[in-house]
């Protein structure tokens, strides 16, 4: 399938490919970084600037049917099925990683967003792979420092269509937390680079309205800058509320030029107990869509994968592995 019209970017890549490789941005001097990088309050970088397009229109999302919650609701009966339902067909996103090698993960993403062309439909990729991934912790792992532009490259080359992307959940957040991280501005500036260049509306993480303060999500969005990446995503895999995550972003975008954002609803319908790690109690939040509005909010999402737990905590099973227990239990207790 052809791809649709993208921009071209050779020479903002190459740029980027070698702040990368020289380390010319390493983490641990970001903020000393910020003023010789051109970095503005506009996010104006010296590779240009991606100019405020509007969201899509308000075409569908994605269903995937290759999902682990679309294959428990085939496999399901009686109640559990109908329940199941609220998750297997909702769009959601479809994550990518270093759980298969880069050639692989090409032909998945490959797969996945030829289907959503196909479909006529908007599909939602996760990148999640960057080197030092969440500081060993659950979700620990990421591709070798060595190979990141290498893999992030490959995995953009199977790109189809204009899917939208959010960059490396935690990563910005994290960003100084632990050692191996390496030059993570570096690796997310060469990575919104390349997925745009390949045709993604690429929305870089930034933690959620529990963790970063405004002004300090701001800077750090600002050491990526939005020469390539259109926005910032909040909330992924979390549980602010949408009303909280909302307020929290309005103040973020206001100090990053307006720029727009995506939030993650996927399991926030009865907000966060102060826990992140498969806590109970939790609710489906509102169903994924575009939003054009007066606000700089660009669409509602489900980022996280519902039913797939957070890792080995509060009886859990590993970090992705699907919990049906506790998928019913999203789905019994939404609004919806």
């Amino acid at each position: 399938m052809s791809r649709l019209r993208r921009r071209t970017r050779t020479v903002a890549l190459a740029a980027a490919l070698a702040l990368v490789t020289t380390g010319t941005l390493a983490a641990q001097s970001a903020t000393a970084g910020v003023t010789s990088l051109g970095v503005t309050s506009l996010g104006v970088t010296s590779l240009g600037v991606t100019s405020l397009e509007a969201a899509p229109a308000a075409q569908d999302l994605y269903v995937d049917p290759t999902t682990q919650a679309y294959a428990a609701w085939e496999a399901a009966s009686g109640t559990d099925k109908d329940l199941l339902a609220k998750i297997a067909l909702t769009p959601q996103a479809y994550w990518v990683g270093n759980w298969a090698d880069a050639d692989h993960s090409r032909a998945e993403v490959a797969d996945y967003t030829g289907r959503a062309a196909a479909a006529g439909s908007t599909g939602v990729l996760t990148v999640y792979a960057i080197p030092g991934r969440d500081c060993g912790n659950h979700s620990g792992g990421g591709v070798p420092e060595s190979e990141y532009a290498r893999w992030v490259g490959t995995v953009a080359s199977g790109i189809e269509g204009n899917p939208v992307v959010v960059l490396e959940p935690d990563a910005l957040a994290q960003l100084g937390d632990c050692d191996g991280q390496g030059d993570r501005v570096g690796y997310l500036r060469y990575a919104a680079a390349a997925l745009a260049d390949a045709g993604a509306r690429v929305y870089v993480d930034a933690g959620h309205s529990g963790w970063l303060s405004p002004a300090e999500a701001a800077r750090r969005l600002q050491l990526i800058g939005f020469s390539d990446a259109v926005g910032f995503a909040l909330n992924t895999s979390n549980y602010q509320t949408t009303a909280a995550t909302q307020a929290y972003a309005e103040q973020v975008s206001s100090q990053v030029g307006g720029r727009p954002y995506v939030i993650d609803t996927s399991r926030n319908g009865n907000g966060s107990n102060g826990e992140w790690c498969n806590p109970r109690g939790r609710a489906l939040g509102e169903q994924p869509r575009f939003v054009d509005d007066a606000t700089s909010l660009d669409a509602l999402l489900w980022v996280k994968l519902p039913g797939e737990s957070d890792g080995a905590c509060n009886g859990g099973p590993a970090a992705g592995a699907w919990w049906q227990e506790i998928a019913l239990e999203l789905a019994a207790n939404a609004s919806w």
